[in-house]
């Protein structure tokens, strides 16, 4: 559980409270809560030497609203109430955000990991290029550009880049059959840039290349849009954790944190520790936005974990980039053994092309170098290659399954260092005095805090910057469930208007390319292109029924 890495940082931090031990302390004396102020860097000035009787503090005296009938001794001025309930909230949200670190931390590595070995696999598949594509001759070795760039433009779509994948593979095919056909030319043919363009345009139709374009196509669209959606959920859910834990407590919470924490060293009980069901109710009060986050963080989580089960299943990932150099060796030699087919066809179509051209091999030539090309094309995985994806996917999953609770574990964590032991229901300190507290544990959640005795909230009025963020992990969630099916769901406009400056998945036709970080981000110096008016126009007409039905869940 992920709960176990929050407890972690939580007993790593500071010490929230200093231990008092007031058993043995002189009756009515503030000289434990003085030397426990001064120790927490404040002034005494105006501290009580001895107890002042609680009748003073009626009505808008005291900073803390007390019931009329708590009547006791204290040490605390309302100056002095001021101070220690900044100090404790500062103090919780400091803690708050050590917890979203850790979780930050955790979601950069789970990156970080899937990352290298996406990036690994996808070099190892470039550098096989040459092995398989080598027997082809000049077809390869004149060509070596067009086929880099396929990587080159594969890799930038990775990254987030703008690109539209059904047309880069198509433009690939295109120019490799232009190239193709004209190095099986005859030499004394005259093919102008019209004619061979002609000829591009014949792949569809008379699919020159047999089935593996098209194959070829699914399989690498799933796989690469699968991958980079991937990376975008964590990318997205970093910056989620990064923004919710930068909201400031509500002032209602910061009564409620300086009564639990430190109300108990005015009381003279400074080694009495929180009752556990009293912190819980503070907590969830305080944490009440956080915790609704949790359906569609839950939400992401289920469909990152889907996404991560599909990189094995056949064919798998590795298979898939693997055997990219392979497949086009396949199509290049169907083309080469029924080239006097498509060549009968594409004059019938395209014309005889012009003669007084320069020498180029004649087809028999060609036919003759094609019958002598000994690359198998039959990918062989490696034995190791499947055992890796496996393990990668094993760890990806154990680890994002540990994060899937986290804001409904977070008042839990945070109570773990604050309040008493199980063994100490009846000798915990529940609000008021050293006693068992009564009141229910409230569930989690905003609508649930309606009754919560501690912290007074309205619960229609949620936090905007929370909701905001809960439709960011909407959008995220879709743009996976749509990648399973190797659908490239553009939101860019949508995750731009949605989220503010900064934190959007894609700016200008373009998504984050770096892994996520720590908080603060780095600032982004990578030039971006812009997108014209009316792009984005288009765009966000297409998006407003995505939106409506999101809005509506």
């Amino acid at each position: 559980m992920y709960l176990r890495a929050v407890v972690c940082v939580l007993l790593c931090v500071s010490e929230v409270r200093v231990q008092v031990d007031g058993a043995d302390n002189k009756a009515g004396s503030c000289t434990d809560l003085r030397q426990f102020y001064t120790g927490k860097g404040f002034t005494l000035t105006g501290v009580p030497q001895t107890e002042i009787s609680g009748k003073i503090f009626s009505g808008r005296v005291h900073f803390l609203s007390y019931p009329s009938s708590w009547q006791g001794p204290t040490c605390c001025t309302r100056a002095m109430e001021e101070s220690l309930a900044g100090l404790s909230t500062r103090e919780t949200e400091g803690l708050i955000r050590e917890a979203g670190r850790s979780l930050q931390s955790a979601i950069n590595a789970l990156y970080r990991s899937f990352d290298t070995y996406f990036t690994d696999l996808h070099s190892r598949s470039e550098h096989s290029l040459q092995e398989a594509l080598s027997p082809l001759g000049p077809l390869y070795t004149q060509n070596i550009r067009l086929y880099g760039d396929l990587y080159g433009d594969l890799r930038r779509y990775y990254r987030g880049s703008a690109l539209n994948l059904d047309e880069t593979l198509s433009e690939f095919w295109s120019r490799l059959l232009e190239r193709a056909f004209k190095s099986s030319a005859p030499a004394e043919a005259s093919l102008s840039e019209d004619y061979l363009e002609c000829v591009a345009k014949q792949q569809e139709t008379l699919r020159p290349f047999g089935d593996v374009p098209r194959d070829l196509k699914v399989k690498m669209t799933r796989a690469f849009v699968m991958a980079r959606s991937f990376v975008q959920g964590f990318t997205v859910g970093g910056e989620v954790v990064r923004k919710v834990s930068q909201v400031p407590l509500s002032q209602e919470c910061v009564k409620a944190l300086m009564k639990l924490v430190y109300c108990p060293h005015c009381r003279g009980l400074a080694s009495v520790k929180p009752c556990p069901n009293y912190c819980s109710n503070v907590m969830k009060g305080c944490l009440a936005n956080q915790a609704d986050l949790d359906a569609e963080w839950q939400n992401l989580i289920d469909t990152m974990l889907q996404v991560a089960t599909s990189f094995s299943t056949e064919p798998s990932l590795d298979v898939v980039l693997s055997s990219i150099p392979l497949r086009i060796f396949e199509a290049v030699r169907y083309l080469q053994d029924n080239m006097d087919t498509f060549t009968a066809k594409v004059y019938q179509t395209c014309g005889t092309p012009g003669e007084s051209g320069t020498g180029s091999p004649t087809s028999q030539e060609q036919r003759k170098r094609s019958n002598s090309l000994t690359a198998s094309t039959e990918y062989r995985p490696s034995p190791t290659a499947g055992l890796r994806l496996e393990m990668q996917v094993s760890d990806l999953s154990s680890k994002l399954r540990e994060m899937q609770q986290y804001w409904i574990q977070l008042p839990a964590a945070l109570c773990i260092k604050l309040a008493a032991g199980g063994s100490s229901q009846d000798k915990c300190w529940n609000g008021m005095t050293k006693a068992r507290y009564l009141p229910e544990v409230m569930g989690d959640g905003l609508a649930n805090q309606i009754n919560n005795p501690e912290v007074e909230l309205d619960i229609t009025k949620p936090d905007m910057t929370i909701r905001q963020q809960i439709m960011q992990l909407k959008i995220m969630s879709n743009r996976l469930r749509n990648a399973l099916d190797g659908n490239d769901v553009d939101f860019q406009d949508a995750s731009e208007d949605i989220s503010g400056s900064g934190s959007g998945m894609c700016v200008g036709g373009h998504c984050p390319r770096s892994r996520p970080g720590l908080y603060p981000y780095p600032p982004d110096n990578r030039v971006r292109a812009t997108a014209t008016p009316q792009t984005r126009l288009y765009s966000l007409l297409i998006l407003l029924p995505w939106a409506t039905l999101l809005l509506q869940r």
